[in-house]
C-alpha cells in the first residue's frame, strides 16, 4: 500500500511515512493507492462478524505483508473491544448505526484507537517521541485524548475553540493530564485547524519536533471509519434492500471513509451528507461551485466547519467529476430550530433520544427516502451519545438523560488548559514551552 498527495499523485510514500507525517510537504492530503477490491464473497460472509473481525480482514487487504497477520489481529482487537450496533427505528426502512459505545462515547473512538494502536506498533521500532497535534470541534479531541492517553512515546496537543464545545466534551479534553495537553483557542474550529495545518509546514518547528496528526488530516483516522459502514451492512443485508447511509458531516472525513469502502466493493446505493448551517458541500451539490465560508456556531457544534479539509479527498474519490459526485451523494442541511424540532419528532415517533448531530443524520435520511421515493433502508450514523449534550437534549426533550459512568466521573475533575489567541506564533511558542 502506497499513499499519494492530492496535490501531486506522482509522488508516493510508505504506510509508516503517511501515518507519522500526516500532511505532505506540498500541503495536499494523503490518499491510498491502489484501493483493494474486497470482492462479493467477502461481503456475503460478514453477517456474524464483529467490528474487530471486519477491521482485521480489511486491514489485511490494505497492508498485505507489511504487518504480520498476528500483529494485525492483535492490533485491531485491541483497538475495538466494543461494537457498533444497528438499532432499528422502523424495521426495514429506518435505522441508526450507533457509534458511541467506545470510551469517549463518540464515533471518533474508532479512528483514534486504531491510529493509536498502529502508531504504537511502529513506534516500538524507534525511541523518537511523536507529537500529535489535533484540532477539534468537539468529539475528536475527547476520542484522541482517551485513545492516546499514556501511550508510550507519544505526546498529544489538542486545540479547541473556546466556548464552542459542550461542558462534558471540554472535560474530556482538559482533565486527563499526563501526555495530553489542551490548548483553548480564542476563535473557531477553522482557526484551530489552520494553526495545526501551519504547524505541519513550519520547517523550523518540524526540525525540533516529530509532528503527526490524529485529525482526519491523517488518512489513518479515516480508513478505520470505513470498517463500521461494512459492519452496518453485515447487520442489515438480510433485508435485501438498497442501502442509503446518512452521515452527519462537518469536516467530511466520515463521508470520505464511507465512499472509500464503497469503492472497495461495499454495496451502498447512496449517501446523504447531512449538515447544519455550515452547508458548503450541500451548496456545492446544488451549484457545482465549492465556496468555503466562515464557520457558523450552532447547537450541533461538532459540525461547525466552514472549510472542510476532506472535501478534496471526496473530489479525488470521484475523479474531480461533479456529475459522479452528485449522482452518489445528496446534501441536506438544517438550522437550529429545525434540529430541535427534529429531535422532538424522532423521540415522539420512535422513542429514540438523539443528540443534535444524530438528529440531523436521521432527518437527512428521512427526507431523502421521501423525496427519492425509493424502497431503500436508510441508516443514519448516530455519532455521539446524547449525554455528551445533556443540557441541550434535556431542554429540548424535557426529560433526564443518564450519563454513563465513564463520562460522569470526569464532571468533577479540574480543567487544565492553556488559553491562547487564534494566532499561530502564540501556539508555537506555547507548544515549545510544554515539550521543553
Amino acid at each position: 500500500m502506497r499513499f499519494y498527495s492530492t496535490n501531486n499523485p506522482e509522488i508516493t510514500v510508505t504506510t509508516e511515512q503517511a501515518l507519522f507525517h500526516s500532511m505532505p510537504a506540498d500541503k495536499g492530503l494523503y490518499m491510498p493507492t491502489p484501493l483493494p477490491h474486497l470482492g462479493t464473497q467477502f461481503f456475503d460472509d460478514i453477517s456474524g462478524q464483529s467490528l474487530a473481525e471486519i477491521g482485521f480482514e480489511i486491514s489485511k487487504a490494505l497492508f498485505g505483508d507489511e504487518i504480520s497477520k498476528a500483529d494485525l489481529e492483535e492490533l485491531t482487537h485491541r483497538a475495538f473491544p466494543f461494537d457498533t450496533p444497528v438499532v432499528n427505528l422502523e424495521a426495514g426502512r429506518m435505522a441508526v448505526l450507533e457509534l458511541f459505545h467506545g470510551p469517549s462515547l463518540a464515533f471518533k473512538d474508532v479512528g483514534a484507537r486504531y491510529m493509536a494502536a498502529l502508531m504504537s506498533y511502529y513506534s516500538k521500532r524507534s525511541d523518537k517521541e511523536i507529537n500529535i497535534l489535533v484540532a477539534t470541534s468537539g468529539d475528536t479531541g475527547g476520542a484522541v485524548a482517551m485513545g492516546f492517553h499514556n501511550v508510550h512515546g507519544v505526546r498529544v496537543s489538542i486545540l479547541y475553540p473556546s466556548g464552542r464545545v459542550s461542558d462534558l466534551q471540554e472535560k474530556q479534553l482538559t482533565t486527563l493530564g499526563g501526555n495530553v495537553q489542551a490548548f483553548e483557542v480564542d476563535g473557531s474550529f477553522d482557526d484551530c485547524q489552520a494553526i495545526v495545518k501551519q504547524a505541519f509546514v513550519d520547517a523550523e518547528l518540524n526540525a525540533q519536533l516529530s509532528l503527526s496528526s490524529a485529525n482526519s488530516i491523517n488518512i489513518f483516522r479515516l480508513i478505520p471509519q470505513g470498517f463500521y459502514y461494512v459492519r452496518a451492512y453485515g447487520q442489515v443485508r438480510n433485508h435485501q434492500k438498497p442501502i442509503v447511509f446518512s452521515t452527519p458531516s462537518g469536516n467530511f472525513g466520515n463521508l470520505s471513509a464511507g465512499v472509500m469502502v464503497q469503492q472497495m466493493g461495499l454495496p451502498v446505493d447512496h449517501f446523504v451528507a447531512a449538515t447544519n448551517l455550515n452547508h458548503v458541500v450541500p451548496d456545492y451539490l446544488t451549484t457545482g461551485t465549492y465556496i468555503p465560508k466562515e464557520s457558523v456556531a450552532t447547537i450541533s457544534n461538532a459540525m461547525d466547519v466552514g472549510s472542510p479539509s476532506n472535501f478534496v479527498r471526496l473530489s479525488h474519490l470521484y475523479g474531480d467529476n461533479f456529475n459522479q459526485f452528485k449522482a452518489n451523494v445528496s446534501g441536506y442541511f438544517y438550522d437550529d430550530d429545525a434540529t430541535r424540532a427534529g429531535m422532538q419528532k424522532i423521540y415522539a415517533k420512535y422513542g429514540y433520544i438523539a443528540c443534535p448531530h444524530t438528529a440531523i443524520g436521521i432527518m437527512g435520511a428521512q427526507d431523502f427516502l421521501v423525496e427519492s421515493k425509493q424502497n431503500s433502508i436508510g441508516i443514519a450514523l448516530a455519532t455521539a451519545h446524547p449525554s455528551k449534550f445533556k443540557p441541550l437534549v434535556e431542554e429540548v426533550l424535557n426529560l433526564t438523560v443518564d450519563v454513563p459512568e465513564r463520562l460522569a466521573k470526569l464532571a468533577d475533575r479540574p480543567k487544565h488548559s492553556i488559553f491562547i489567541p487564534a494566532q499561530y506564533e502564540a501556539f508555537k511558542e506555547s507548544l515549545l514551552q510544554t515539550v521543553a
